[in-house]
């Protein structure tokens, strides 16, 4: 649990960040097209064109992980979505294969999803909020034990 200010309570915060191997690729990626660029137009203009991709993948990779799990002032916040935790039944940390299945085979249609594939692990929590149409929240996580310790935490502060 960390204290961020007098009257703020910061249970769990994380970034769901691209991971490195991904901006690798892309370098690999934006190398090969700069190459067929280079050989077939010329220098300037295939720098250029290099450039404009490169860029749009820094903000497609900067945007896509920019998304962030936090529970905070007994809120889950998950990507743009938060609900009150005292609206969600005991969480459920989730391994890569249970995770694999409940956002696959076992899903369903009317849950919140904030998912990543490069990430494979998830909590799974139940929505006990009848006018709430999201049966379950699947939240993939980096520490799914340490979130779900922390909605247990801010449950029992809701009371």
């Amino acid at each position: 649990m960390t204290s961020v200010g007098p009257e703020t309570t910061m249970l769990y915060d994380e970034k769901l960040r691209v991971p490195l191997r991904w901006w690798v690729q892309a370098t690999m990626f934006l190398a090969s097209i700069w190459l067929a660029f280079v050989v077939a137009l010329p220098a300037a203009v295939a720098w250029g064109a290099t450039a404009v991709l490169g860029a749009g993948v820094v903000a497609l990779f900067l945007g896509y992980g920019a998304a962030r799990v936090r529970v905070e002032h007994g809120v889950l916040h998950a990507g743009r979505a938060q609900i009150p935790a005292h609206l969600l039944a005991a969480p459920t940390a989730l391994d890569a294969e249970a995770t694999h299945r409940v956002a696959g085979r076992d899903a369903n249609a009317h849950a919140y999803l904030l998912l990543r594939p490069y990430l494979k692990r998830a909590v799974r929590v139940t929505v006990s909020d009848p006018a709430d149409p999201a049966p379950y929240w699947l939240v993939s996580t980096r520490r799914p034990d340490e979130l779900a310790a922390a909605l247990v935490a801010a449950g029992a502060q809701a009371g």
